[in-house]
């Protein structure tokens, strides 16, 4: 991955910075991505800031990470799950008060109450970084304080950032953006495998519709129903159409049963687990990638699946509007609309969606890339840290 020059020896900022992270490495989720990223454009792009990394749910760090020796890490997870937020705690608060940093920066809200508290009684600036529905509708009464007490609140998307505005009525300029990004090397354009045609008993010119979304009970608002609601309507129009669902989770109970109950057993795959090394492969099997979500923070499933060159469609109520650029790079339709959801996936299979990018693999990698790429993360974060969070004096 490319590393930035942005003047390393002259402009890294001096000081400390603790993060304050749920977990970085055993669980690889949204959130896990994105603070990973964070850490390594950090590293990358600012080598000489002091960094202690304090992370609740982790026992180790790969032996082939963040190895700077101007990284420190402090873990909690080999603690019994009844002590680790206790251990965790203690660990944030003593470490606080002993080295001072110039700034906490809070890798989820659920942190920010107890930088709140050890601002009050230090001074100690903090932030928090938001992401989806971890900050939308927020009743606690510590975490608003804690908000309003915030140096800076970094969000993931504007849609967030809208939200909290909106309903915590915070000032605009306490909140500053700092979207996903994604390893561009990772995904390119390809033709269809044929060993996943083969794994799958497609045809090469079959339509495929796919999703890949983690299959929790928690999560149904990815929107995977909704595609499978509008798959008999798809098939009248398209009769050797294909869904492919990708991911894991407590939900595929449920998810079977209605498959069953739709008649759709000849025309939706559940793959299941993936590893990472197939999931390019998935992108470029198929014709469209579908998640007519509406509580993403971001998605970042969006960005790869464009840069694989893919008609890409997403909800018009969460942060996909953000991956999407507004349309721009895809498609946004009602999450609750299934007959706008049909007829769209329709007209994008059959090429006459009126949006010509969606046609153009190679432009809608080059764009994405240039909007979501890694060096534009690592750039607009250090500057961040150099102007907002660490000024130099």
């Amino acid at each position: 991955m490319q590393i930035m020059n942005i003047e390393k020896s002259k402009s890294a900022t001096p000081g400390s910075l603790h993060l304050w992270f749920p977990n970085l490495f055993e669980f690889k989720g949204g959130i896990q991505v994105y603070l990973h990223d964070v850490l390594q454009a950090i590293e990358e792009a600012l080598p000489s800031l002091s960094v202690c990394i304090l992370d609740k749910l982790d026992r180790i760090k790969p032996v082939d990470k963040f190895n700077s020796t101007n990284y420190s890490f402090t873990f909690s997870g080999h603690f019994p799950d009844f002590l680790k937020t206790a251990h965790f705690t203690f660990k944030v608060i003593t470490k606080s008060l002993i080295n001072r940093p110039k700034f906490i920066l809070c890798g989820h809200i659920n942190f920010a109450p107890v930088a709140f508290f050890i601002h009050l009684f230090t001074g100690i600036p903090y932030g928090i970084i938001v992401y989806g529905i971890d900050a939308w509708e927020i009743k606690s009464i510590w975490k608003i304080k804690a908000l309003y007490a915030a140096e800076k609140i970094i969000s993931i998307s504007s849609y967030t950032r809208d939200r909290l505005i909106n309903e915590q009525n915070l000032s605009p300029e306490k909140i500053e953006l700092l979207p996903v990004t994604f390893d561009a090397e990772r995904f390119h354009l390809s033709p269809k495998p044929n060993y996943l045609l083969e794994r799958h008993g497609l045809k090469s010119n079959q339509p495929v519709i796919l999703t890949v979304a983690r299959l929790d009970n928690s999560e149904r608002y990815k929107g995977y129903d909704q595609i499978l609601l509008a798959m008999p309507k798809i098939r009248l129009a398209i009769p050797n159409a294909h869904y492919i669902l990708v991911g894991k989770g407590s939900d595929r109970p449920r998810i079977e049963q209605l498959i069953s109950q739709l008649n759709l057993s000849d025309c939706v795959t559940l793959a299941g687990f993936i590893p990472d090394s197939e999931l390019c492969d998935y992108y470029n099997l198929c014709d469209v990638f579908a998640m007519p979500s509406k509580g993403e923070g971001f998605g970042i499933v969006y960005l790869e699946a464009v840069a694989c060159g893919k008609p890409t469609l997403g909800g018009n109520q969460d942060g996909a509007i953000d991956a999407l650029c507004n349309g721009e790079l895809g498609v946004l339709v009602n999450p609750d609309d299934l007959n706008a959801i049909a007829q769209t996936l329709i007209q994008i299979l059959q090429g006459t969606y009126p949006h010509p990018i969606l046609y153009q693999p190679q432009i809608l990698r080059e764009q994405v890339i240039a909007r979501f790429g890694f060096e534009q993360f690592q750039k607009t974060l250090a500057k961040l840290i150099q102007t907002k969070l660490l000024p130099t004096t």
